[in-house]
């Protein structure tokens, strides 16, 4: 007897078209967005936990940075492969057993008492986040129909990530109380949960025996992101125009043109260049850069000013920021319908102006610093910006892509999210530098520290700007053609006015 899942998406489409789900159809979104969830968890829940780290197992500042970037060039570095590898291998079969990576890790990296253990674990984690993050997001638009039924399923997935991102900082605060190893530990008993559910829910699948991999091609384009984030930076400290970085902004270059000449002669192909022809896709990746890069990079800013600044603790500034994951939280049973309604381009460009806005209200903050005036409205807005162009970024990068490419189209956005923010956030830092190091701030009291950090958040602000340009370049363009359209007929009309009235 054949269920739900067992058959095409098509058929499933027909049946589950919004509030007749089966319990089993539910029971899979749930275990796909458990996994989002823990894997946009891990980015910002460790951050809190790095002083303590520091000083129990010895390590420097710079070393202590391996513990969050490790993670994050895993998982960057990894999601194009991960997509790949899954259409290849099957996503059932490729989703489980990085859950099963995830969890262990997890485990590990709360046990050890080496530092290079840890950061091989949280790398080794990375790795397996971007394995579970593009076979979850194949997994369901595979198996919910394009349509309301995939936009339903596809809102509340993303908003379980958007809920990880936005709470990482808070549950980190609250797990700072038991101790930085829980941050570690948090992960594994849900991750395991969810890989014993899957295992009952997620419907099977045939390989596509066709493939290859493309292991040139994955080495080659890891190694340019790799490059790329190191020279920026780096670059600060180094010089700008110094013959070390030119030289790696050289290979940087060389690199993504021997990607490139791989990728065109491949018989398998990592990403096939020709998806990159869809507008659509493309626009909806500048908008996951967008998005991710200024929202890592205000946190990132927020963080040093609120405990370095003003010396509130961990949990203190979690809670600052709590009013965002509860706005992204109850915006769930809403996302489909606005998509529906508006479109996604019009929502990617509101959450991204919603962000700018926030990013922008935070430049009037002031030493003397008030909750309710000043931070209040900018995590609002945050929270707003969040569930309105999340769900909309990865429901127009997936929209109309064929089933076999539906791993890489999920690898590009979220490689794109997930690098695109590690970049921005790169040159956010390097500005915060140029400023410290001309003079213009001090890391000292908060009113230095406002000083120094005003030419970040501009940045910041552009970026997230830039987004709401691209979003609405269909919109434009349609409109520009339009306008040209009827200036055309007004012409027409004239002219034949004109002959009537033999002018």
């Amino acid at each position: 007897m054949s269920t739900a899942l067992d058959r095409p998406a098509s058929s499933r489409g027909r049946e589950a078209d919004g509030s007749r789900w089966s319990p089993r159809l539910w029971g899979l979104l749930i275990v796909l967005s458990l996994a989002l969830f823990l894997d946009g968890l891990d980015v910002s829940m460790v951050a809190v936990a790095l002083p303590s780290i520091g000083a129990e197992l010895g390590l420097s500042t710079a070393t202590l940075q391996w513990v969050i970037s490790g993670y994050v060039l895993g998982f960057g570095g990894f999601l194009l492969l991960g997509g790949r590898t899954a259409d290849l291998l099957g996503r059932r079969r490729v989703f489980l057993i990085a859950l099963g990576v995830f969890a262990a890790a997890s485990l590990i990296g709360g046990l050890v008492d080496s530092g290079t253990l840890l950061i091989a674990s949280r790398f080794v984690k990375g790795v397996a986040a971007a394995f579970t993050a593009p076979t979850g997001l194949s997994i369901l638009t595979t198996t919910f129909a394009e349509g309301r039924q995939r936009n339903r399923a596809m809102s509340v997935y993303t908003v379980f990530g958007a809920s990880g991102f936005s709470s990482g900082l808070l549950f980190g605060g609250l797990l700072m109380s038991l101790g930085w190893r829980w941050t570690f530990f948090f992960g594994a008993p849900f991750a395991l949960l969810a890989l014993l559910a899957g295992l009952a829910l997620i419907p099977k699948d045939r390989p596509d025996a066709r493939g290859g991999y493309d292991l040139v091609g994955a080495a080659t384009l890891t190694a340019t992101m790799l490059l790329l984030v190191y020279t920026v930076v780096t670059a600060p400290e180094t010089g700008w125009a110094h013959p070390v970085t030119i030289a790696s902004f050289g290979g940087v270059v060389a690199l993504l043109t021997l990607f490139v000449w791989v990728e065109n002669r491949v018989r398998h192909p990592l990403v096939r260049l020709g998806i990159l022809r869809s507008g659509t896709l493309v626009r909806a990746n500048v908008g996951a850069i967008a998005l991710m890069g200024s929202f890592i990079s205000f946190q990132f800013l927020l963080t040093l000013f609120l405990q370095q600044a003003l010396g509130q603790t961990p949990l203190q500034m979690a809670l600052s920021l709590l009013p965002a994951g509860i706005l992204v939280v109850v915006s769930a049973p809403f996302a489909d319908r606005l998509i529906s309604r508006f479109g996604t381009p019009k929502l990617i460009a509101a959450g991204l102006i919603a962000l700018s806005t926030g990013y922008l209200l935070f430049l009037r903050v002031e030493p003397e610093f008030a909750y309710l005036g000043m931070m209040l409205p900018t995590a609002l807005l945050l929270g707003a910006g969040f569930a309105l162009a999340f769900p909309a970024i990865n429901v127009q990068a997936t929209s109309g892509v064929d089933d076999d490419e539906q791993g890489l189209a999920a690898g590009l956005v979220q490689t794109s999210a997930q690098v695109g923010g590690a970049l921005v956030l790169a040159v956010t830092t390097a500005i915060i530098a140029v400023d410290h190091a001309t003079g213009q701030g001090a890391a000292g009291g908060a009113a230095e520290m406002l000083v120094q950090f005003r030419p970040a958040l501009v940045f910041v602000t552009a970026v997230a700007l830039t987004g709401v340009l691209i979003a609405l370049y269909p919109l434009l363009a349609r409109g520009r053609r339009s306008a040209g359209a009827r200036i055309a007929a007004d012409a027409e009309a004239a002219d034949r006015l004109a002959e009537k009235a033999g002018v």
